[in-house]
């Protein structure tokens, strides 16, 4: 069966293949989808690849020849990143958002001179890339110089990203030259040109871009590049351009659960009044990962933040039972399993939304008591799209995330009550998201074909 193209998943836990036809007409279709456990401890993705195919043309009936080959992958860690600058509140906090934007893991954050401690962490971290940013432009430039000799020095021969003060380009490029690792270097604009500006949109594309070129150098990825003739993106970075693919200048956000990792995106302008007391600039488009909140691989997490006599109690187990559950805890839940994950993704949800938000903060000024605002407001959401296996694959999604939003605090910058909550019934965000490097429009069609109230 000859069809346009396969999107393959490649997650934490599994692998999840997905198929498309129509791509270039009116419409476009989705033609079914098909997993089987990720296999990159085993030094070879296309082995899962390999399983979730046969699994979907068992299922479609015949065998499949596709036209093009996509990917996205949050195997091994996904994108594994550093990121240097200057002052955490500014320089730093707009690398971070660039990366994360772009569907990094961010292992390791410093502002200022690296110091010897920090040096020996780099030099033994397993990273995929390396950012460095610091200084506005025409601004201070030594700290950032300094770090690029540092870290040049290392021969890490990985991706370097520099996005800081652009009158270092040239001394930054010499550096590398010197340390023969001009090939691992990339120059790019400034994230942070002028002081409360962010700039992230070209570092977050230098990033996807990099990743692309050097995913297939990570352990277990060196086949990947094979299987794959389209664009590979890291999966978070996939789903927040399908986001983007939703967003018609109506404020909008998008909750992933999934088995490592939750990931809030936004792309939100914000509420006027709101703006006019914020305290420091945020990005339209903001993604925030909590490496601590998965119900697979992070299940222990959760259930020591909800307490198990809780949980017990919520569920009516024993202890016996309750240790039972565990024991037989997988990452694709069995039927006695799922009512504990559902418990797992509502304290997932709640306890990611509050990272990722910002709050009302009162000030004391020589005038009286004020009220600032601080972090990403998402007062103006309208519409909440909900992808991930825990929410999608669990019956009450929409459900479990309402009762999160309302067991929040008030002081903070949420969506009112009255937002709509559509859930991502074909699973397909993160395989638009890429398949809209090449097919923009039938990936916004596919997309919107899904999001649907459950």
């Amino acid at each position: 069966m000859k069809i346009d193209a396969l999107v393959y998943e490649i997650g934490s836990t599994t692998t999840v293949v997905s198929a498309f036809h129509g791509l270039d007409t009116s419409t476009p279709q989705f033609l079914g989808q098909a997993s089987a456990p990720t296999s990159v401890l085993e030094g070879d993705v296309t082995i899962g690849i390999r399983l979730a195919l046969r699994a979907l043309e068992q299922q479609m009936n015949h065998p499949i020849e596709a036209k093009e080959t996509f990917a996205t992958s949050s195997a091994a860690g996904g994108l594994k990143m550093s990121v240097h600058g200057l002052v955490y509140d500014m320089t730093v906090k707009a690398a971070k958002e660039a990366a994360l934007g772009a569907g990094g893991n961010i292992r390791f954050v410093t502002a200022g001179k690296l110091t010897e401690m920090d040096r020996k962490k780099l030099s033994s971290m397993p990273l995929n890339m390396i950012m460095i940013a610091g200084g506005v432009d025409y601004g201070e430039s030594q700290t950032a110089l300094d770090n690029a000799k540092i870290i040049a020095s290392m021969k890490r021969n990985i991706p370097v990203l520099y996005a800081g003060n652009i009158v270092n380009q040239e001394a930054i490029a010499e550096i590398f030259l010197e340390e023969g690792q001009t090939s691992y270097l990339t120059l790019c604009e400034n994230v942070y040109p002028q002081i409360d500006q962010l700039r992230v949109e070209q570092p977050r594309a230098m990033i996807q871009k990099l990743f692309e070129e050097h995913i297939i150098h990570a352990p277990g990825m060196e086949s990947l590049r094979s299987e794959i003739h389209g664009a590979i993106l890291p999966t978070p970075g996939a789903v927040m351009e399908g986001l983007k693919l939703l967003y018609e200048d109506e404020d909008i956000m998008a909750i992933d659960v999934g088995g490592a990792t939750t990931d809030i995106h936004s792309v939100a302008k914000g509420n006027d009044a709101v703006q006019r007391i914020l305290m420091s600039p945020e990005p339209q488009e903001k993604r925030t990962v909590e490496g601590d909140l998965g119900v697979y691989i992070n299940k222990d997490v959760l259930i020591d933040m909800i307490g198990p006599s809780h949980l017990m109690e919520e569920l009516q187990l024993t202890k016996e039972a309750w240790n039972q559950l565990l024991l037989d805890y997988k990452p694709i839940p069995s039927p006695s399993q799922i009512p504990l994950v559902s418990l797992l993704t509502k304290e997932a949800v709640r306890v990611a939304l509050s990272r990722h938000v910002g709050h009302y903060k009162p000030l004391y000024t020589t005038s009286g008591r004020t009220m600032r605002a601080e972090g990403k407001d998402l007062t103006a959401v309208r519409k909440v799209y909900l992808t991930g296996g825990a929410l999608v694959r669990i019956p009450g999604g929409d459900r479990l995330v309402e009762n999160a939003l309302a067991s929040l605090g008030s002081d903070l910058l949420l969506p009112s009550s009255k937002v709509e909550i559509m859930m991502d019934h074909d699973y397909i965000m993160a395989a638009c998201g890429v398949l809209s490097k090449q097919h923009p429009q039938a990936a916004k069609q596919l997309l919107l074909q899904s999001m649907r109230k459950e």
